[in-house]
C-alpha cells in the first residue's frame, strides 16, 4: 500500500540550550505558536466531538450550556486520520519532548483537557507524578496545548515555577479520585495563551487551573511523553521500565465509544 506523506502539523522547533536550561530550572517552558490557527481550530472542534460522543456528554454539556458543569473532562480517544491523530503522533512534537528530556522519548498518554463554561470548577494544584509515579519525574513531560484563548476568567492553566525542585510531594485524594498537594501554593503563574500556544512542563511541576466563569468551554489538549529509559511504579510493585509495559496503550480509533468512567489516571 502506498502511503501519502503528510506535512507535520506541529511546528518544528530546534530548542536553544538556554531554553532547555530554563526548562530544567523553572520546570516549564512556553512554546508559542506550536500549532497554526487552522490546526488549532480543527483540533478544538474534534476535541468537542470526542467529548460529545466518547464521553457520553451532550454537545450542550461540552459547550457549557447544559445544567452540569465539569472542572476537567478527559478522554484519550481520537479518530484515525484526524487532526488530533496528527498532533498526538507528530514527529516534531516527540522531538520537542526528546530535546527537553535529553533522550529518545515515546508517547505516554494524550487526553482532552476541557473545562465547561458556566462555572466549570477549579482543578486543585497537583503533580502528574502523584498518579503513576516515575522514579525520575524529570523523565516525563506534559505538552499542554491551548485550543481556545486561555485567561484567568475561563480557568487557564496555573503553574508553580521551580516547584519541581522539591521532588514528588505528598498528596491527598479528592472525592472524585483526583489528587491535590497537601499545602495550597500561593505563588503561581496564570498562563495566558492564544489558540495554538503550548506549555511544556515536567511531571514534578505543580499545576492546576481556576474556575471557568465564562459561557464557553475552556478547551485544551495534553500530550504526555516519557524518556525511553524511565522506570515507573504502579500498583505498589517494584520499579520497572515503562517502555514495553503497555501501561497506557494508545492509538487512533475508527469509532468513538464511551470511555471507562473509572479511568482516573489521566496523568
Amino acid at each position: 500500500m502506498h502511503l501519502i506523506h503528510q506535512p507535520d502539523v506541529v511546528q518544528s522547533i530546534k530548542l536553544h540550550s538556554n531554553e532547555i536550561r530554563s526548562y530544567q530550572q523553572e520546570g516549564f517552558l512556553f512554546l508559542p505558536g506550536l500549532l497554526d490557527s487552522p490546526t488549532a481550530d480543527a483540533a478544538r472542534r474534534e476535541t468537542l466531538e470526542v467529548l460529545s460522543v466518547g464521553a457520553n456528554l451532550s454537545a450542550d454539556d461540552a459547550s457549557g450550556r447544559g445544567a452540569q458543569t465539569h472542572k476537567l473532562i478527559q478522554s484519550s480517544q481520537y479518530l484515525v486520520g484526524s487532526t488530533l491523530d496528527q498532533v498526538v503522533n507528530s514527529p516534531n512534537l516527540n522531538a520537542i519532548a526528546a530535546q527537553l528530556m535529553g533522550g529518545a522519548s515515546s508517547l505516554y498518554l494524550p487526553f482532552t483537557a476541557v473545562k465547561t463554561g458556566g462555572g466549570g470548577g477549579r482543578f486543585a494544584f497537583h503533580q502528574d507524578n502523584q498518579y503513576t509515579r516515575f522514579v525520575d519525574g524529570m523523565l516525563g513531560i506534559n505538552i499542554w496545548i491551548a485550543l481556545v484563548p486561555m485567561t484567568p476568567e475561563n480557568g487557564c492553566l496555573q503553574i508553580c515555577p521551580r516547584s519541581h525542585l522539591r521532588g514528588t510531594l505528598d498528596a491527598d485524594a479528592e472525592s472524585d479520585g483526583h489528587r491535590k498537594v497537601k499545602i495550597e501554593p500561593q505563588d503561581f503563574l496564570p498562563l495566558r495563551m492564544r489558540p495554538g500556544d503550548a506549555v511544556a512542563f515536567t511531571r514534578l511541576t505543580v499545576h492546576g487551573s481556576g474556575q471557568n466563569d465564562t459561557n464557553h468551554p475552556r478547551v485544551g489538549y495534553g500530550v504526555q511523553f516519557y524518556r525511553d529509559d524511565v522506570r515507573a511504579i504502579w500498583d505498589n510493585e517494584s520499579p520497572r521500565l515503562l517502555k514495553g509495559s503497555n501501561r497506557h496503550p494508545v492509538g487512533p480509533v475508527d469509532k468513538l465509544t464511551p470511555p471507562d468512567p473509572k479511568g482516573r489516571d489521566g496523568h
